[in-house]
């Protein structure tokens, strides 16, 4: 081991025993179980509804990237022939 991996490992060592005593870590596992607790309050999508959002997220982005690129087109020219005037 390299004198910085050592130093890393106490600083490591060092801030999860410093967790562990003001109690950080205790929160952090009543977080993680009050997460797991609503996670199973939620409905999730069927396989179908999955699949037409992600249609609909597809398309919506395809449309606003060809009007992106068409703006963007459209502004480019206009300054140039303003430029040439």
């Amino acid at each position: 081991m390299s004198t910085l991996q050592i130093v890393l490992l106490v600083v490591a060592v060092a801030a999860f025993f410093w967790a562990w005593q003001k109690g950080h870590l205790r929160r952090l596992g009543g977080y993680v179980d009050e997460t797991k607790v609503e996670l199973r309050k939620c409905t999730w999508p069927t396989r179908d509804e999955l699949k037409s959002s992600t249609l609909v997220v597809v398309v919506s982005i395809s449309i606003v990237s060809i009007l992106t690129v068409a703006t963007d087109f459209f502004i480019s020219r206009l300054v140039l022939l303003l430029n040439n005037l």
